[in-house]
């Protein structure tokens, strides 16, 4: 399996950015997905998460600003960023728990190699 993740770049302070992410490979199943970033010095940190069914979940400093979404037919979870700060610069990491196998039941948690978002004051 493996999650590629897209949409990164430089935009200055107040504008936005959409990132996606892809699952492919051998996949029975997705449950939940999310984003994770991780600054320069600092621990990754869950910014968004959203199960296959329910409510989506978000970090404190991006509530109001980020939406995630996922498309369940492409196995692709967004991310829209929005009214983006200096302190949202960071590696955004993709993560999702896959069904690999049916029988016997084969899961885990996988990761994207991550996409630079760096923004400008």
């Amino acid at each position: 399996v493996q999650l590629v993740e897209s949409g990164g770049g430089l935009v200055q302070a107040g504008g936005s950015l959409r990132l996606s992410c892809a699952a492919s490979g051998t996949i029975i199943s997705v449950d939940a997905m999310g984003w994770y970033r991780q600054a320069p010095g600092k621990q990754r940190e869950l910014v968004a998460a959203i199960p296959s069914g329910g409510s989506t979940n978000y970090a404190d400093s991006v509530k109001g600003r980020f939406t995630i979404s996922r498309d369940n037919a492409k196995s692709t979870v967004y991310l829209q960023m929005n009214s983006l700060k200096p302190e949202d610069t960071a590696v955004y990491y993709c993560n999702a728990h896959i069904a690999t196998m049916a029988r016997p039941l084969v899961h885990g948690d996988y990761w994207g190699l991550g996409t630079q978002v760096t923004v400008s004051s």
